[in-house]
């Protein structure tokens, strides 16, 4: 098994399933119930490929794993390269994880151009593994903006009224800031010469390029994440998106941005990366408190929703420039955690909205009455965003709330204000919504979960509550990878250090 390239199956096979769909004939019909089961059955066969890395990993190194390696650009030193370690590990599996579940829940929501529909999801999946499975810097690009393209025509094409201007306007966000992040892999090979990840993360970058590469590698990252204030696109997409479009965006596409944090920027640039470690903790506490505050003011479920994940996210972005061992392994889970609850949150909403159309808090109301699964559900996942010990969303704020408090109290006393508000938006949200009396005609006749939807958000469920109970599992894969990035980047600071004693 050493020699079989089991990585660039996991990250092609989504489009073996494109290929099925494109040579699909016959009616409409016929063509969209192909397409659907060609997709799902595709896309569940991705995911028991990437169950088989997680299985075949070795916790005991921080080497990457399952490599291959290519000639693919001779002349420039460019290659094929994959691999994955313990920080990428779990990305894959959380893309691979989330798109059957997409299928499934856009099974009877998209109805139009099914066949476009699917083919883009799945061209989308393997933009996503690939991204965090490349091991080389050009190879990562062409991957990291390729997400945007099929992301692009889900929101353009089957998003809600105003979908074209969220498309492009996320669409000119993130590829703005990437102009910035090919600069700075140009600068990098011009200096190392080559794009290969491991041969850069042990090259030393000159201490005077850190910083203008540092702040070329934010731009790209700060958009993607999103960070406090290049936020705005993200509430427009999600609003906008279809369902399974909000879901993949807030699950997977908004963890690019803090891995790019994790692989590139604290790793390749130390130095800077401790110089704006203060810059990180001032935007991530504002996030944290704006962005909550914004959220309570919200009536609608899918804005209230995408608010909350940009203040989740500045827990990540908190832990993983602490420089801590718990808190880039809180940083990391707590994007694990954040890809599987804020999922769930969005296809929650999207139950209600098949039925109903509308994603107005104010629409509904004593939904318990009507849907008692469905209100189980939703607490479950309510209260897992909340933090609620027992659930994954507590392990990652809590370990992210111990690096910080190690590194600056301050910072960890203000983050922990976003949990008490994150606890007020989230249960008038679920107390609007499920609780109340049952007044609108129109609800009084709403069906519960059907098995499909069951289905769906069963391992979500799991997944939650495993996560929260026994999160050892996943901790165990990125313990070695963490403490071998930690070790390097001190040792870079403190030789740092030494040259400027030396230097005096």
């Amino acid at each position: 098994m050493e020699s079989f390239p089991v990585l660039s199956l996991t990250t092609f096979l989504p489009l073996v399933g494109v290929l099925f769909i494109l040579i699909v004939r016959g009616d409409e019909e016929t063509v969209a119930r192909n397409a659907r089961g060609a997709a799902l059955w595709t896309s569940i066969g991705t995911f028991f490929v990437s169950i088989f890395l997680w299985i075949n990993f070795d916790t005991s190194t921080a080497d990457f794993q399952f490599v291959e390696k290519h000639e693919w650009i001779p002349a420039f030193n460019i290659s094929y390269h994959l691999g994955v370690d313990g920080i990428s590990m779990f990305f894959v599996l959380l893309s691979t994880a989330l798109t059957p579940l997409c299928v499934l829940a856009s099974w009877k929501a998209i109805k139009t151009r099914v066949r476009e529909y699917m083919i883009a999801f799945l061209i989308l999946e393997t933009m996503m593994i690939g991204t965090f499975a490349a091991l080389d810097f050009l190879l990562f690009y062409i991957f990291f903006e390729g997400v945007l393209i099929p992301m692009f025509i889900i929101i353009g094409v089957w998003g809600g009224e105003r979908r074209v201007y969220s498309a492009f306007k996320f669409f000119l966000f993130t590829l703005a800031g990437s102009v910035l992040l090919l600069a700075a892999i140009l600068v990098l090979h011009f200096q190392a010469g080559t794009t290969d990840i491991p041969t850069l993360l042990a090259f030393q970058v000159p201490a005077e390029m850190q910083l203008w590469i540092w702040l070329a590698f934010f731009a790209s990252f700060a958009v993607k994440l999103p960070m406090w204030p290049v936020h705005t696109w993200l509430p427009d997409a999600h609003v906008e998106a279809p369902t399974a479009g909000s879901v993949i965006l807030a699950g997977v596409l908004l963890k690019m941005g803090g891995y790019g944090f994790l692989r590139f920027s604290l790793p390749m640039l130390p130095l800077a990366s401790d110089q704006f470690t203060p810059l990180i903790y001032t935007l991530s506490v504002i996030a944290i408190i704006y962005t909550s505050l914004v959220a309570l003011a919200q009536e609608d479920m899918k804005k209230l929703i995408a608010y909350s994940s940009v203040a989740h996210m500045g827990f990540v972005t908190i832990g993983i420039f602490t420089a801590t061992q718990q808190g880039i392994q809180g940083g990391i889970f707590q994007m694990l955690s954040h890809g599987v609850i804020s999922a769930a949150l969005f296809l929650c909403v999207g139950v209600v909205y098949d039925r109903i159309h509308s994603r107005e808090i104010s629409r509904y109301g004593g939904l318990v009455e009507r849907m008692p699964k469905y209100a189980l559900v939703f607490m479950v996942f309510m209260l897992g965003s909340v933090g609620l010990p027992g659930t994954s969303g507590f392990i990652g704020e809590f370990m992210v709330l111990i690096g910080a408090f190690q590194d600056n109290t301050w910072v960890a006393l203000l983050a922990t204000t976003g949990i008490i508000l994150g606890a007020a938006y989230m249960l008038y949200l679920y107390r609007r919504v499920i609780f109340g009396k049952l007044e609108k005609a129109d609800l009084k006749n709403i069906l519960d979960l059907e098995p499909r939807e069951i289905a769906i958000f069963t391992p979500l469920l799991v997944l939650v509550l495993w996560m929260g109970l026994w999160p050892q599992p996943f901790l165990d894969v990125m313990d070695v990878s963490v403490s071998n990035l930690l070790q390097n980047y001190q040792t870079a600071l403190n030789a740092a250090d030494a040259i400027t004693v030396v230097g005096r």
